[in-house]
């Protein structure tokens, strides 16, 4: 289960959507999360899951990677449509006791899984395609006009950069963590949920245990090469907007605009 967690991975490649300006990603999911909450039927949601598939064709992730970060999540999804499906009033085509599935709670309950799915597809190709590196930079220089107001733009790239970045370690250790204490004995799918938050204690101690002693080794070596934070720091590599990112821009643009007159003509009709 712990390995089925793919954020903060970075899947090396030389595909349109690697070469991208990492501020040009970034800007473009929050523009494509935003654009999911104007859809609202059938057709707009065909539009955003088409829009994803080519994106992720032109990406070259392999499907598998694409799956597997939805896989850790797929319980909230299945709960989400449950509680659309038993909750939404409207007409009714089954009836189970005090539980009745309506037509639109069924309508609702796809749409908003599909809504949650593409949520966690299209923000994990942000990381699949983006380095750890490139992706401090964008953040930095889209936060650096808040520099203004008193925000530390550098330390805040750098502490979500680095927490996306430990995220799959910290998850390798956790899963050595677990099999080391399953061969010891361990227990830790069986029992009730409270006997189950126990026998996480002696998983959850030597994880810890592991992640202060990685933090500070961390830190030792950023004081060893000199590190004193955003000030006076060069870049080798200078972010600039290229022919790419135009075309993407272009792209997201004409996606928005296809999404707001499909739902102009259903408010329409």
């Amino acid at each position: 289960m712990l390995t089925d967690i793919t954020l903060g991975q970075y899947f090396p490649g030389s595909s349109p959507i690697h070469r991208l300006d990492p501020r040009t990603k970034i800007l473009g999911v929050v523009a494509y999360i935003s654009t999911i909450f104007l859809a609202e039927n059938y057709l707009a949601y065909g539009i955003l899951m088409a829009f994803a598939v080519i994106v992720i064709g032109v990406s070259a992730i392999p499907a598998r990677l694409v799956l597997r970060s939805v896989k850790p999540l797929w319980i909230i999804i299945i709960l989400t449509l449950c509680i659309h499906v038993f909750s939404t009033p409207g007409f009714v085509i089954y009836s189970l006791g005090p539980l009745t599935i309506t037509t639109e709670g069924v309508r609702m309950g796809i749409l908003m899984s599909l809504r949650l799915v593409l949520l966690i597809v299209v923000s994990s190709l942000v990381t699949f395609t983006t380095s750890p590196i490139a992706l401090t930079d964008g953040i930095e220089r889209l936060l650096n006009p808040f520099r203004r107001l008193g925000v530390p733009a550098h330390e805040l790239a750098m502490m979500m950069t680095i927490a996306l970045r430990f995220i799959p370690t910290l998850l390798e250790e956790a899963d050595r963590i677990m099999k080391a204490q399953m061969a010891r004995g361990a227990d830790f799918a069986s029992g009730n949920i409270l006997n189950r938050a126990k026998n996480m204690v002696p998983l959850l101690v030597p994880l810890f245990i592991s992640a202060f002693r990685r933090a500070d080794e961390l830190a030792v070596a950023m004081e060893a090469r000199c590190y004193r934070g955003g000030e006076n720091r060069t870049r080798m590599k200078e972010l600039k907007l290229g022919t790419l990112d135009i075309m993407a821009a272009a792209a997201m643009l004409v996606l928005i605009a296809v999404l707001i007159a499909v739902k102009t003509y259903d408010q329409i009709i």
